[in-house]
């Protein structure tokens, strides 16, 4: 249980609203900031305007799945309402609070530096990623259906990267009968991919694969997917970029070619934020209680 414990939750989306209730189920004391707009009741939580009295008993602080913009901003889907995240804000936080985002500018990383605050990214966590590379598949998947007229089934399609999203779209992929070769960096990558039935190659050979391919599905946080390697690909390919922006794929040539390059990152968040929003909230209030458990007081 929490009970006792102050958390202050500022901004964010539809995967907020479970974490809310998950914290208030376990007996947390929740105060909301940029949920004014939200005309569903939620139990256990109280609503406070944005001060940064509000910082000065928070054990715990939540922001959103980007917790700041380069700026400072803070996403709140559900208010009108401005609300930035300044130095005097983290400098008015108890030294053993903590603050939780799904991953960091440099903006937010250097506010909590500077006053030694611990800032912990949920989504850098193998779990969570784990649990959110389903709904990405599936959401990737999804993108390919619309923006494609041939069916997965039987379909020529690159997976880049054979990390922990790459890994899940690769197998869903497979599973509906797409031919699946999978672009990676290392040699036990490669094993795994040929163990499990793709067609594995070195991301450094990609030149030699993009000629035929009906569907390219990027993980790789870097510029692969350059202009020399998409004036290779037919012209009935798409290209699905499921990396953080902006991305690894030169979208300029892309429509300069009249070739259909998706940038699509946080499908979590937009195909399923009811699940995405049950993984964070089951990661958070449990390293939560691990913090209080560590703490024996719970300060």
């Amino acid at each position: 249980m929490l009970t006792g414990t102050q958390i202050l939750l500022l901004g964010g989306d539809a995967r907020a609203l479970e974490i809310i209730h998950k914290l208030s189920e376990l007996d947390a004391a929740v105060t909301l900031v940029g949920f004014d707009g939200l005309h569903t009741q939620l139990d256990g939580a109280v609503h406070a305007s944005y001060d940064e009295s509000l910082f000065e008993n928070a054990d715990v602080v939540v922001l959103p799945a980007v917790g700041t913009d380069d700026d400072g901003f803070i996403t709140a889907v559900f208010s009108s309402e401005k609300l930035k995240l300044q130095d005097t804000h983290i400098a008015r936080l108890p030294k053993h609070s903590t603050v939780y985002t799904g991953m960091a500018k440099p903006y937010l990383r250097q506010l909590c530096d500077s006053h030694n605050i611990r800032l912990v990214e949920l989504l850098d966590r193998d779990d969570v990623a784990i649990y959110n590379s389903i709904p990405t598949a599936e959401g990737a998947v999804m993108l390919a259906i619309q923006n494609t007229d041939i069916t997965i089934h039987g379909a020529e399609c690159l997976v880049l990267g054979l990390g922990r999203t790459g890994l899940t779209l690769a197998r869903t992929l497979q599973g509906l009968g797409a031919r699946v070769k999978a672009g990676v960096l290392a040699e036990a990558d490669f094993a795994r991919a040929h163990e499990m039935g793709f067609r594995p190659f070195y991301t450094a050979d990609l030149e030699l694969h993009m000629s035929n391919p009906d569907l390219i599905f990027n993980t790789i946080p870097t510029m692969i997917v350059t202009a020399q390697m998409i004036a290779k690909l037919p012209s009935r390919a798409v290209i699905i970029d499921l990396a953080s922006k902006p991305g690894g794929t030169d979208f300029r040539f892309a429509e300069r070619r009249g070739i259909k390059a998706i940038l699509a990152p946080g499908l979590p968040g937009i195909v399923a934020p009811r699940t995405a929003g049950r993984i964070m909230a089951d990661c958070l209030s449990r390293l939560i209680q691990d913090d209080l458990q560590l703490r024996g007081d719970g300060r």
